[in-house]
């Protein structure tokens, strides 16, 4: 069965943010299936809009500031 984006709910999505990057914690659930964890990045391009790109490695900083965010994730997907 091919991916249909109509299946796929968003349970929850929070931000944290600085001048450069957006970090987003979200929890999907594809057709009423389990509850999983989605960590993306987006970047700030010239004009000041945001781009996506590879979550790759993550800076201390970065991780300090998602746990809470994954946390309130982790209590969603009960």
């Amino acid at each position: 069965m091919p991916y249909d984006r109509n299946l796929d709910e968003c349970l929850l999505s929070k931000p944290w943010e600085n001048e450069l990057e957006r970090l987003t914690v979200s929890v999907y659930s594809y057709n009423k299936g389990p509850k999983k964890l989605q960590i993306t990045r987006e970047n700030k391009d010239s004009q000041g809009k945001f781009k996506f790109a590879k979550l790759g490695r993550m800076t201390k900083k970065e991780i300090e500031s998602l746990l809470p965010l994954i946390q309130e994730a982790l209590n969603q997907m009960d």
